[in-house]
């Protein structure tokens, strides 16, 4: 007992916990991270939404309108959290699945989606604020990973550089890519802290998120055949892992549904295997063909395989995406030479499945999105920045002004990523 009779073993309130961790270097630039970058977003989508419109043909996008109908000043507000995708991920979340081109989005977010919006009486709303929580516990999480090898400094840069990547603007919209990042990070962060019971539900619950968490397996075994101790009852957990993409199958199999529908609904998306990497030569192939276009100076004839549209925007598409590659091809040689086996595993286990199954008409389609939840990208540009201000600046400046203009494209409904 205490002088004032308090229990000597009795835990702090709640609150003065909840202080303490907010005051911790992982929470405090976590939060300011997410502040600066959301803030931005938020500016910059509705700056485009009310100056520029919206595309005509935005409700060809959004036929049911899923992403609209909170007013016109909330449908405005909701622009750089609700396009594209959003569309299909609310689908699922109100209605199912069908078994056809929904099966390639995988159920864990929808699921929580649904779930919260019962309670908040709207699913949108519901997406924005699960995709904010899911972000917020990755830069956290990311934070408290780094750390364990950086120090507090290159865990700060890290965490910066995954909120002001240039497609962050997906982190917090109503898409996967929060969830998954903060289970992906987890699933490390756990390992490295050797609580493989966790490893193995964040792991299955990322391969119940996305198609790529199931690449997962390979760093996290790497991590446990790194220990000290490699105990079989650790590595049995990581069974948890493909478990949660085949809980997807089963439920599509006792819905009455096609349990191969997730890999076969990836035609639909024009996704076909080409061979290991062979994307980033359909890419480069396809940024040449787009540049021959642009310099022809005539829409006549069209030099690459079109989907249909205007073949210079679809040339343009090719030379961006493509630049998107060249750009992060030395943070991924980066994190190959200066960060443990185990990120580099990830990293290009992760690339594989988008470079070697690319988009016929568009081979590197989403190339930048897919990108922004690969962290090891994020701690090699913190290491490269550390020590030399002038690195840092460029590169989150550069990072805020393109974040800026993404948001405002991806706000407008004109494709991106």
């Amino acid at each position: 007992m205490t002088p004032d009779g308090t229990p000597a073993t009795a835990r702090p309130p709640v609150a003065a916990r909840v202080r303490a961790a907010l005051a911790t270097p992982a929470w405090r630039d976590a939060l300011t991270a997410l502040a600066a970058s959301r803030l931005l977003v938020v500016a910059a989508g509705m700056f485009a939404a009310v100056v520029f419109g919206f595309s005509a043909r935005a409700e060809d996008f959004d036929p049911a309108g899923l992403t609209i109908g909170l007013g016109s000043v909330g449908d405005v507000v909701a622009a750089p959290f609700a396009r594209w995708d959003t569309v299909w991920f609310l689908a699922i979340a109100g209605d199912g699945y069908d078994g056809g081109a929904r099966a390639a989005f995988f159920p864990l977010y929808p699921l929580l989606v649904g779930a919260v919006g019962t309670v908040l009486g709207s699913d949108l709303i519901a997406g924005v604020v699960v995709s904010l929580v899911a972000f917020t516990g990755a830069l956290v999480a990311l934070h408290r990973l780094v750390a364990l090898d950086f120090g507090d400094r290159v865990a700060r840069g890290a965490v910066l550089a995954v909120a002001f990547f240039p497609m962050s603007f997906f982190l917090s919209a109503v898409y996967s890519e929060a969830l998954y990042l903060a289970l992906s990070v987890g699933a490390f962060l756990a390992a490295r802290s050797g609580r493989w019971a966790w490893v193995g539900l964040l792991g299955g619950c990322a391969a119940a998120t996305r198609s790529a968490g199931i690449v997962l397996l390979l760093p996290l075994f790497i991590v446990w055949w790194k220990q000290r101790e490699r105990r079989t009852v650790d590595l049995a957990w990581l069974a948890l892992v493909p478990a949660g993409l085949l809980a997807y199958v089963a439920g599509l199999e006792i819905a009455g549904l096609d349990p191969l529908a997730p890999f076969d609904a990836q035609e639909v998306w024009f996704r076909s295997f080409a061979g290991p990497f062979v994307g980033a030569w359909d890419g480069a192939v396809a940024a040449f063909q787009g540049s021959r276009q642009l310099l022809s100076g005539a829409r006549e004839p069209v030099y690459f395989t079109a989907a249909g549209g205007d073949p210079y925007l679809a040339a343009r598409h090719n030379i961006e995406l493509f630049a998107w590659l060249v750009l992060l091809l030395p943070a991924v040689v980066g994190v190959l030479r200066r960060l443990p086996i185990e990120y580099g595993a990830y990293l290009v286990a992760a690339l594989a499945l988008p470079l070697s199954y690319p988009v016929a008409p568009q081979p590197l389609m989403s190339f930048p999105r897919f990108a922004c939840v690969l962290f090891p990208l994020a701690i090699w540009a913190a290491l490269w920045c550390d020590g030399h201000r002038w690195r840092g600046r460029v590169l989150l400046g550069a990072g805020a002004v393109g974040l800026a203009v993404y948001t405002g494209i991806f706000a407008t409904w004109h494709w991106t990523a």
